[in-house]
């Protein structure tokens, strides 16, 4: 279901559920658990809230086949009928993950539902949240096949377990007695993603950890892994859960580049030059960080002093997370003119509190995503459209307003978004490796490059998920001033440069390269090698 359709009869019976006397804010409080009427009606609730704010990407329930809103009214039951502050949790948890968006999350917030075990989950402002201890493996899935697959990737290096160790490579069959597909789709329900690629890839790094993004019949005392060898052996390890920061790790299956030496850091990327003088540079990208712009300044000024600007650039995204600002690097990688992403917002019953909100962070100089800056200007721009163009829709009844170029970060609301590169930029052809691990604004900048045609992606798509905003709320139980959870919508679509809904819609990749067991000990020669057989392809002299 698109956000064009939005059922009558669950709004109608949210209306009544508001106009009940469930308890006033001067009665006794009802507890977090609440009762089974006022489980129903913060259910009723929540569907009608998604059915009016949420943005519906078409593109990503065609190809996961479902629709989020009947997903979500099959849990009904799981909502209405648990039996401690615990299982209502996670029943909330499985509420919000089966619209199966990465980006939304339900967190827990001080006089709401509180559980025995917190570690790992997102917390409504906790200064210190504890942290999951960790089994002394690191896990990657294996995309080698289209079914359940995951390997062990490293070994925490001078751990003395008892009974088998794992080894890097071995392949995992069961996880704590279960087979490896059955635990799959049983912590299915429990990990946010957009894409199966997506979700793989956090299963993967959540499995080694004892965290209570898992429900307690999920966690064990011990990781009880059975495990296949490449010579056809099979052995059952039993890890304990240890401090993550008493973990050294090999870093075998980690970005490294053989005959590459890097340069210097920042928060955004570590530049490397290669050791021979070949006509590159490499970019292993961190995030779109709220440095961005200084550190790619400092690059550019480096690439100038250095004469660099006439090579190619290798962009390791493979790592990388989201932030902002990815057109401001895309403008000096490479040197083409190029349409960025746009945007939308959905119109509902939120967007007067956002717009207000947004006004207060334009009063407070704050116009940000996070922690990092949203717009290269002071913002001017975003707020123009804001209080004129999608208040206007609102008033006017609209169910979603125009695009515009995303969040008027680089362009303003009647351009074409189509962005020029800057005076000094890299010269040379851009290559980009992509993989699932990260998404949101790294996906658009996937999305910049491929729908641009600006360089070849080689490796696997990015991890699927990007949206212009998110609306959360803690939720109350209807009549009552009772706290519950924090809950997120997405209230806003990214659209890519090709016109596409970009949630659940990655760009693909023109040279793929899955992830495997058999070749992740040298995955990063491998796409290195793609890299140069590409440069060679297009006559670009890697050596001079």
């Amino acid at each position: 279901m698109d956000g064009s359709c939005r059922p009558l009869a669950t709004i109608v019976l949210f209306s009544s559920i508001l106009l009940q006397s469930c308890g006033g804010s001067g009665d006794a409080l009802p507890g977090a658990l609440g009762t089974p009427e006022l489980r129903a009606a913060l259910f009723d609730s929540i569907l009608a809230w998604t059915a009016d704010r949420e943005a519906f990407s078409p593109p990503k329930n065609a190809v996961l086949g479902f629709d989020p809103l009947e997903a979500m009214a099959a849990l009904r039951d799981d909502v209405v009928n648990a039996d401690s502050e615990e299982d209502l949790f996670y029943a909330l948890l499985r509420l919000s993950n089966v619209r199966r968006d990465r980006h939304l999350s339900v967190t827990l917030v001080p006089d709401g539902l509180s559980l025995a075990y917190e570690a790992g989950l997102p917390a409504w402002e906790r200064a210190d949240p504890p942290a999951p201890r960790m089994a002394p493996i690191r896990v990657l899935p294996d995309y080698g096949g289209k079914g359940a697959a995951y390997f062990v990737a490293d070994v925490a290096a001078g751990t003395d377990l008892p009974g088998a160790t794992p080894r890097v490579g071995d392949r995992i069959t069961t996880v704590n007695g279960r087979p490896v597909a059955e635990f799959e789709a049983l912590a299915m329900p429990y990990i946010r993603h957009s894409t199966v690629a997506g979700f793989r890839w956090k299963l993967a790094e959540a499995l080694p950890l004892n965290t209570a993004l898992f429900p307690p019949h999920l966690r064990e005392e011990t990781l009880e892994l059975g495990l296949s060898r490449g010579d056809g052996s099979t052995i059952t390890a039993s890890l304990p859960f240890l401090s993550r920061d008493s973990l050294e790790w090999t870093g075998w299956a980690e970005p490294s580049y053989p005959g590459f030496t890097r340069q210097w850091s920042s928060p955004t990327f570590d530049l490397f030059l290669p050791d021979d003088g070949r006509w590159v540079v490499l970019l292993l990208w961190h995030g779109f960080e709220p440095s961005l712009v200084e550190d790619m300044d400092r690059l550019m000024g480096f690439a100038q002093e250095e004469e660099l600007l006439d090579r190619a650039v290798l962009f390791d995204a493979t790592r990388s997370g989201g932030g902002s600002l990815g057109p401001y690097a895309v403008q000096r990688l490479q040197p083409r003119p190029f349409k960025t992403t746009f945007g939308t917002l959905q119109i509902s019953d939120v967007i007067e509190p956002f717009v207000r909100e947004r006004q207060e962070a334009f009063r407070n100089r704050r116009v940000n995503d996070g922690d990092g800056p949203e717009t290269v200007n002071d913002g001017r721009w975003l707020m123009d459209w804001l209080e004129n163009e999608v208040l206007d829709d609102l008033a006017q009844g609209r169910e979603v307003t125009d695009p515009v170029p995303f969040k008027l970060a680089h362009a303003p609301k009647d351009s074409d978004g189509v962005l020029q590169p800057t005076p000094v930029h890299f010269r040379g052809p851009l290559v980009v490796f992509s993989g699932p691990n990260g998404g949101s604004h790294l996906d658009q900048f996937i999305s910049i490059v491929a729908d641009n045609e600006l360089g070849p992606i080689l490796g696997m798509p990015p991890g699927g998920y990007s949206n212009t905003w998110e609306w959360e709320q803690v939720l109350t139980f209807p009549g009552t001033d009772q706290l519950v959870v924090g809950f997120m919508w997405s209230i806003g679509h990214t659209i890519r440069p090709n016109g596409e809904i970009l949630e659940g819609n990655p760009a693909a990749v023109t040279h793929p390269l899955p992830l495997t067991a058999d070749n992740a000990g040298e995955y990063y020669d491998l796409l290195l090698q793609e890299a140069f057989s590409y440069l060679a392809s297009v006559d670009f002299q890697v050596s001079r």
